[in-house]
This record gives C-alpha cells, structure tokens and sequence, in this order.
C-alpha cells in the first residue's frame, strides 16, 4: 500500500505538500497541485486516518447524538451538521440516545473515546455534568435543550414564544376548548412549551383546564384513551396543541382511529407531509437546519480557537406557518 512519502517521491515534492493538498490546506501553486493529485491517482493512494489521528491525538471526525435519528427533526438537524463538516473534510458519527436518561452517559461516554474532535448532542436526563473531565479536550455544543449542571454552549430554540404564538392563533380563530399533549415533561422544552400555551390562554382570558393536558408516550393505548376521553366531554375541545413533531406524527393517526376530525391540530415542529394533509397542519417552524448549521459551526469555532470569548446561549426565534388561512371561523 502506498504511503504519503511514496506519493511526494512520485510528484516531486515534499510529504507536507502532499498533506496541504490532501486537506486542501495552504497554499500549493495549481501545477503542483495537479501533479500530488495524479500520483495519488496512479498510486491509489489511501490517507491512513489513524494514523493523522495518532499524531493529531485526536479523530477527525465530530460525534453527533440525538434521542432518535429518525424524528423528523433530528434528522434535519444531522444533515445540517454533515454539510457544514463535509466542507471541512470531516467525517461525521452519528449515534441515537433514545429517551432513557440512564443510558445517556454511557452512549456519549463510548463516542468520546473514539477521540472525535468535538460533540453535538441534545441533554436526555437533567444533569450532564459527568462531561466535565472530557471537556477539556473534546469542543461540545448541546442542540434544542440546554445542558445540567455543566457550563457549555446552546443552541436552543423560542419554546416559550412558540408555545405561546401556537395557542394564541387557535385562540384568534375561535377556539377556547384548547387540549395540550407533550410527550415528558421532565423535558424542559415541553415545560416552556406548556408554560407558553397557559400564558395565551391566561392572556385571553381563558382558564387553563388541567384536564385538556396530556403528558405521556403517544404512540400507545394511553394516549389513544385519552383521546377519546377527551372526544366524549360534553364539551371536547375544539382544538389541540402538540408540543413537538413526533407527538404530532402520533396525534394524527390517532384521531383519525377515532374518526375525530372536526378538531384542530397545530405542531411545535414540522413534520413530513404536514402541508398535505387536509386539512393541512399549521406548524411552529423550528427551522432545524438552522439549528444544525449554527451548531457546527459554533463546534468548529471552539475547536478552531478554543480560548475565544462566545455567547454560551442562543435562542433562535420560531415562527407560525399558517396552513389553513381559510379557516378563519372555526367551530369555538
């Protein structure tokens, strides 16, 4: 197999030539570029990355763990952070944490010791603080919740607003009868979200009701039950609030079992085929590849100047996507 040294004796030039052009690092005349360029051709020459790792001390490749790479908006967050790594040349390892904080720190644990250069992750349990010690070598940027007790960058999103926009349109379009669902609230995006949905409601003069709020798992029969107990009040809400896109993915199958479809629904979160339902779902947009994007690129400035002085926090604002403008008089 072909070695870095063998390719710059092939091309003419020195090993840390032949490095620049590999990384597309530095300046190397465009002639000379071509000719590194067609002797790793002839030579099928293949970057030994373990061993750029060895002399680095550590991989070059960021780790990425997210509760589940199939939720709609995790996966939008991913493939924001792979388009701003593949323009650095670094490889990407993507790992799910699920939603059981008693495997969190194992999961993260076992992506550290691969010596990545940096870590984006979304907090699972309440505290976080075990990541201290790897803090010191390993750049870190939490997405769409905050971390516990550990001090280390944000990118969250306006869940209070949000939640607080979401509700306030329902109640602009006649509802008063307006039920919550949010998968845990030990979240703390679902507690905003929840605490933003009482506001709109306070704000119009509207009592919050604790029998419309539901927090729980979605995707069984506890949910299902307490749909239909709501279906059979005497008086059903007339609308719902789902506080994130994979409630919401569960609520619409859900209430079609039940043949419930005089109800609104609005979600804190897109999710696909949202616009092509009917009626359509008007979304909180949450702007995940913003989210994503403004991740990585925050994780590359503190592995490239680890000592900067920058904001731990950002909140990036939300916005309403109104689907159903038709819809202006709604049954309250």
């Amino acid at each position: 197999m072909a070695t870095m040294r063998d390719v710059a004796a092939h091309a003419g030039v020195s090993p840390k030539t032949v490095s620049r052009v590999l990384r597309n690092e530095g300046y190397v005349r465009a002639e000379v570029r071509e000719r590194v360029q067609a002797s790793v051709r002839e030579l099928d020459y293949v970057p030994n990355v373990l061993a750029v790792s060895f002399r680095a001390g550590r991989e070059s490749a960021i780790g990425v763990a997210v509760p589940d790479i199939a939720d709609p908006f995790f996966a939008q967050v991913i493939h924001a952070v792979e388009t701003v790594a593949k323009a650095r040349h670094t490889g990407v390892i993507v790992t799910s944490l699920g939603n059981d904080a008693s495997h969190e720190q194992e999961a993260l644990e076992n992506l550290l010791k691969r010596q990545i250069a940096g870590l984006i992750s979304c907090p699972i349990g309440p505290d976080q603080s075990y990541l201290r010690p790897w803090q010191a070598r390993t750049a870190m940027v939490f997405v769409d919740r905050a971390p516990g007790k550990l001090v280390a960058d944000s990118v969250i999103e306006d869940d209070e607003g949000g939640g607080r926009d979401a509700t306030a349109y329902l109640v602009a379009n006649g509802h008063r009868r307006i039920a919550f669902v949010g998968d845990a609230y030990r979240f703390r995006t679902t507690a905003l979200r929840l605490q933003g949905y009482r506001e709109a409601l306070a704000e119009a003069g509207v009592g919050p009701e604790d029998e419309l709020v539901y927090l729980g798992d979605t995707d069984g029969a506890d949910f299902d039950a307490a749909l239909r107990e709501w279906q059979e009040m005497s008086s059903p809400p007339t609308a719902i609030f789902s506080s994130n896109a994979r409630c919401s993915l569960d609520a619409v199958p859900a209430l079609q079992r039940l043949g419930w479809t005089d109800v609104g629904l609005v979600s804190f979160g897109d999710f696909p085929m949202a616009g092509s339902l009917t009626p359509p779902i008007t979304v909180i947009d949450q702007d995940p590849a913003e989210v994503g994007r403004f991740a990585a690129e925050r994780l590359f400035q503190r592995i490239d100047n680890p000592d900067r002085r920058l904001r731990r926090k950002t909140v990036l604002p939300v916005r309403l996507v109104d689907r159903n403008p038709a819809a202006r008089t709604m049954t309250a």
